[in-house]
């Protein structure tokens, strides 16, 4: 594990065995409870957890959505919505929602125009993704 030292005292995890490291002090920590923790302790925490989520992003992607329905469940799960709720911000009903998730029923544009707008999905992949 490289450890920088800087202005930040920035952690740098190269591998899996410095992201275990780094997650056996981030757990150490913890134990102790936010309010036990030194000022120094908390900046080292936040400091190493950081640098926990910037190796995860690097080596744990998701792959890009392949379907319509597939990019609209990635949209679900940002925004932290279910199926039901997702349906009353589109402005369709849930059963409409449930067909077109399940494939049974193409979007019509409405439904795309909305998704485009309410969800921010560039308007040329829903399109791709549609096949209307």
């Amino acid at each position: 594990m490289a450890n920088r030292k800087g202005k930040s005292d920035n952690y740098r995890i190269e591998n899996e065995k410095d992201y275990n490291a780094i997650m056996k002090k981030i757990d150490a920590l913890m134990k102790k409870g936010e309010v036990n923790l030194t000022d120094k302790e908390a900046e080292e925490l936040r400091i190493l957890a950081l640098a926990a989520q910037a190796y995860e992003k690097s080596i744990y992607t998701i792959p890009a959505p392949k379907t319509l329905e597939g990019l609209i469940e990635l949209k679900m799960y940002e925004r932290k919505i279910k199926q039901k709720e997702l349906a009353r911000l589109l402005g369709v009903g849930e059963p409409k929602l449930s067909q077109i998730m399940s494939k049974k029923r193409k979007p019509d544009v409405a439904f795309l125009k909305a998704a485009h707008k309410l969800l921010g999905i560039d308007g040329n992949v829903l399109l791709d993704f549609a096949d209307i």
